[in-house]
C-alpha cells in the first residue's frame, strides 16, 4: 500500500510539473550540474581537467543543499505554506526534489567510480587505501598520524551524561558505536570525531617510480582509531559528512515573504547551528547510530544518501590532485589574454591619457584584467588624483584591488568602499580586508541596510591642469578579483564619458547616503527600478511585433526566475517577437510550448570557463538598445540587492556585444538546448563545423565585430 502511494504520489506530482508555465528554479538548477557533470565525460580532456569538474559538481551540489534545501526547510520547520513554481506544496516537494538531488549524486559517484577511478594508474598517481600501502608506506603513514593528525582529534561522547554535540557543516565525521566493558548489553555509546579540515584531505606519498600516492586522510584515522579508545570495545565505525541549512541571508531568498521574514530571523538567532538537512554515510551503517542521527536531526529515508563503496566522500577534495605541481603539463593551459580591440596600445601608453580618447570594452579572461588594475594602482600613487570610490563584492587573496585602496588611503587621497561582507561564502575573507581597508582611513560601508550590494562599479576623480576634473569609471559585470577574471567569463566598461560620470556619481551618493536622483541617462539600478524597465523593453518589443516593425530580443545572464519578466517574455512570443535567450544556470521559463512561448529559444553555455557576463540586446527597431551589468532576472536580484545595468552608447562597443551575443548562438560545442519540459539535449553539429567560444574569442577582429548582427 506504502509503495502504491508513493507512486501515485509521484504521477500526480508529475502531472503538476508538467501542467505548470514554470520550471521549478531548484529542479532547473539540477539540470545545470548535469551540464556540469557532463563536462568531466569529455573524454578529449585529461583526467585532471575531468576531476576538476567533478570536483565542481560536488561543490555546487553542497551549497544547493545548504542553500536550496536550507530555504525549503525554513518553511517547513515552521509549518508556513510554500507554493513551488511547479505548484507543489512544501512537503511533497521536499520528497520529489530530494529523490532526484539522490539521482545525482549516485550518477556523479557511478561515473567517479566506473570511468574516472580506472585511468588514475596510468596518469602516475592512486588513491589508495590503507590496506594496500607497503610496509615502509605504513610506517610513513603511521609517523604522520602519531606526529600530526592524532594530537588534532577530539572524541565526543554522546550518553546518558553528555549532550549530543554539534557537529560541523561539510566536514567528514566518524561516529564510533562503543560498549565499555562493565556496561550491560544495551548500554551503548557513541561517540563522533571531527577530521580536521585544515589539513590536507590526502596524504601524499612520492614515489621513485614516478607515480605518486593519495592516502585519504579519513582512511588514516580509521585504521588508528583505536588509539582513542583504549580498553574499549568498538562495535562500528562509519564515517558520515552533514550539509546543514545554511539560508540565513534570509534577505537574499526568493522564497521568503515579508511579514516571515522578521519572524524567521528571531527564531534563527536562537538556534545554535543550521538544522541537518542532508546526511551522507557510508553503505550498510549501523543501525543504532542511524537511529541516534535520525532523531537528534528529525531525518527520514529522504534525507540520507549512501557513499556507495569504492566512491569517495567529499569528492571537492579531489583539487588536491588537480592542482598538485606535479601534473601541471598535463591539465588544460589557459591561452595568453589577447589585447582589447578597441585598446591595441596596451602597455605601451598612459592609459589616463587613451580614456580621454576612447571608451574600452574588457572581455575577460579573452582581455586581461591589467587595465583595471593598473588604473587602480596609477590612480593610487597619481598626485592628481582626488578620490577613489569603489565597490567590492569578492576579492582575491592577496588582492591587488585592496593593495592599490590601502596606498591610496596612505597617499591622502579619499577612498570610499561599499564592501559587501555578505557575500556567500566569502564573508571572512570580505570582513578581513573591509577592516584592513577601514584602519588605514578608507570610508567603509559594510553593505547597505538589508539589501545586498552586488553591483560592481569604479569611480577615479582626476584633477588635471586649469582645474579641468575628470571622472574615470568602471562599469562592469564581474568582481573586482583577479584570481576569477581568468576563469569567469564578464564584461567591463571603462570610460570618461560624462554621461557615465553623471550617472555613477549620482548612484554612489545614493548608496552612500540619502540621495533619490530623479532620473539616470545610462544606468538601471535596482531596487529601484530595474524589473519594470526591463519589462517594459519587452513591451516595446512585442508593440513593434504587432506593428510590423522589426523586433527582437536576446539576453546572456546566469539565471533567469522573476515571474513578472518571464511572463513579459511569454506576451512578447505571442505578439511574434523572436525571443533568444542564453542562460548559463537556472532557467524557470518554459520555451516552445504551443501557445505560450513558441518563439523562445533557450540554450545553456557550459564549459572550460564559468559564463558570467550579463547582457540585454532589445532590436528597438533596427537601432538596438544593449546593456550589460551585474544583474541576473532574478527577484533576489530585482528587490533584495543593489545590481546595475548600464547602456552602451559607442557603436563599436554595442557591436563587440552583439558580437558576443552572435557567438554564443553560434557555439555548437559547449552548448544545450533546453526542451519544452525543461530538460536539455546537447547541440548538434549538423554538418557544421565545430565553434567553440572559448576558443573562438581570442580570434576575434575588428572586421568580424563588424560585420556582426542577430536579426
Amino acid at each position: 500500500m506504502d509503495e502504491l502511494q508513493v507512486t501515485l504520489d509521484s504521477k500526480l506530482a508529475q502531472q503538476k510539473i508538467d501542467e505548470s508555465n514554470y520550471i521549478s528554479r531548484d529542479l532547473s538548477w539540477l539540470k545545470f550540474n548535469y551540464r556540469v557533470l557532463d563536462q568531466a565525460r569529455h573524454v578529449e580532456r585529461s583526467v585532471f581537467d575531468r576531476l576538476k569538474f567533478l570536483a565542481i559538481t560536488a561543490s555546487n551540489l553542497d551549497e544547493f543543499c545548504t542553500i536550496r534545501l536550507g530555504s525549503l526547510y525554513n518553511y517547513l520547520d515552521y509549518g508556513k505554506e510554500r507554493f513551488d513554481y511547479n505548484g507543489l506544496r512544501e512537503e511533497p516537494f521536499r520528497k520529489l526534489l530530494l529523490n532526484e538531488t539522490k539521482k545525482f549524486y549516485h550518477d556523479q559517484n557511478e561515473y567517479y567510480i566506473r570511468s574516472l577511478k580506472p585511468h588514475f594508474e596510468e596518469n602516475g598517481f592512486t588513491i589508495t587505501s590503507y590496506n594496500d600501502l607497503s610496509v615502509e608506506d605504513t610506517q610513513r603513514v603511521a609517523d604522520y598520524f602519531n606526529r600530526t593528525i592524532f594530537p588534532m582529534l577530539t572524541p565526543m561522547v554522546f550518553d546518558n551524561y553528555h549532550t549530543f554535540p554539534v557537529l560541523m557543516n561539510n566536514r567528514l565525521l566518524f561516529g564510533v558505536v562503543t560498549k565499555g566493558t562493565n556496561e550491560g548489553p544495551t548500554n551503548q555509546r557513541v561517540s563522533f570525531i571531527q577530521v580536521p579540515q585544515n589539513l590536507p584531505r590526502f596524504y601524499e606519498i612520492d614515489h621513485d617510480d614516478d607515480k605518486i600516492l593519495f592516502v585519504p586522510i579519513e582512511e588514516i584515522i580509521r585504521h588508528k582509531i583505536h588509539n582513542l579508545f583504549r580498553n574499549v570495545e568498538i562495535e562500528a565505525v562509519n564515517l558520515f559528512r552533514i550539509n546543514r541549512n545554511g539560508d540565513f541571508t534570509l534577505e537574499e531568498s526568493e522564497d521568503i515573504e515579508s511579514n516571515f521574514l522578521e519572524d524567521l530571523k528571531r527564531k534563527l538567532k536562537t538556534r545554535r547551528s543550521g538544522r541537518v538537512v542532508r546526511l551522507e554515510i557510508e553503505e550498510n551503517p549501523d543501525p543504532w547510530l542511524m537511529r541516534v542521527l535520525k532523531i537528534q536531526w528529525d531525518l527520514d529515508d529522504f534525507n540520507i544518501f549512501f557513499i556507495p563503496e569504492g566512491g569517495l566522500p567529499e569528492l571537492s577534495g579531489l583539487n588536491q590532485i588537480v592542482g598538485h605541481k606535479e601534473f601541471k603539463s598535463k591539465r588544460a593551459q589557459t591561452p595568453a589574454p589577447i589585447k582589447p580591440l578597441n585598446f591595441p596600445e596596451q602597455g605601451s601608453r598612459d592609459l589616463f591619457e587613451v580614456l580621454k580618447e576612447r571608451d574600452i570594452l574588457l572581455h575577460h579572461p579573452y582581455n586581461s584584467m591589467e587595465p583595471v588594475l593598473e588604473l587602480l594602482e596609477k590612480a593610487a600613487d597619481d598626485p592628481y588624483v582626488l578620490s577613489i570610490k569603489i565597490t567590492i563584492y569578492r576579492v582575491a587573496k592577496e588582492s591587488r584591488v585592496t593593495n592599490a585602496l590601502l596606498r591610496a588611503a596612505e597617499n591622502g587621497k579619499h577612498v570610499s568602499v561599499l564592501f559587501e561582507v555578505k557575500a556567500r561564502f566569502d564573508e571572512e575573507n570580505n570582513l578581513r580586508e573591509a577592516q584592513r581597508l577601514q584602519k588605514a582611513g578608507c570610508y567603509v560601508i559594510y553593505g547597505v541596510s538589508s539589501l545586498k550590494t552586488h553591483t560592481k562599479l569604479l569611480l577615479i576623480v582626476r584633477k588635471e591642469g586649469d582645474d579641468k576634473v575628470y571622472r574615470y569609471v568602471h562599469l562592469s559585470s564581474g568582481n573586482y578579483n583577479e584570481s576569477t577574471s581568468r576563469l569567469y567569463v564578464d564584461i567591463g566598461l571603462l570610460t570618461t564619458k560624462e554621461v557615465y560620470g553623471n550617472d555613477v556619481s549620482e548612484f554612489f551618493n545614493v548608496i552612500t547616503g540619502h540621495s533619490q536622483p530623479s532620473t539616470y541617462r545610462n544606468l538601471i539600478t535596482s531596487p529601484r527600478d530595474m524589473r519594470i524597465q526591463l519589462c517594459n523593453l519587452v513591451k516595446r518589443e512585442a508593440e513593434n511585433a504587432r506593428n510590423g516593425v522589426p523586433a527582437g530580443i536576446v539576453i546572456k545572464l546566469n539565471s533567469l526566475q522573476d515571474k513578472e519578466l518571464i511572463d513579459e517574455l511569454y506576451a512578447a512570443s505571442q505578439a511574434g517577437v523572436t525571443i533568444k535567450l542564453i542562460v548559463r544556470g537556472m532557467c524557470s521559463l518554459r520555451p516552445q510550448r504551443k501557445g505560450l512561448s513558441e518563439n523562445i529559444e533557450v540554450i545553456s553555455v557550459v564549459g572550460e570557463y564559468l559564463e558570467h557576463s550579463r547582457i540585454y540586446y532589445f532590436r528597438n527597431d533596427d537601432n538596438p538598445k544593449v546593456y550589460i551589468g551585474s544583474a541576473d532576472a532574478m527577484v533576489r536580484s530585482f528587490d533584495r540587492r543593489i545590481e546595475s545595468l548600464f547602456l552602451l552608447d559607442d557603436d563599436f562597443l554595442k557591436k563587440q556585444a552583439i558580437n558576443n551575443l552572435r557567438y554564443n548562438l553560434k557555439d555548437n560545442v559547449n552548448s544545450y538546448i533546453m526542451q519544452e519540459d525543461g530538460s536539455y539535449i546537447i547541440k548538434e553539429l549538423n554538418g557544421e563545423p565545430p565553434f567553440n567560444i572559448h576558443k573562438e574569442f581570442y580570434k576575434v577582429t575588428r572586421e568580424i565585430v563588424m560585420e556582426a548582427r542577430l536579426f
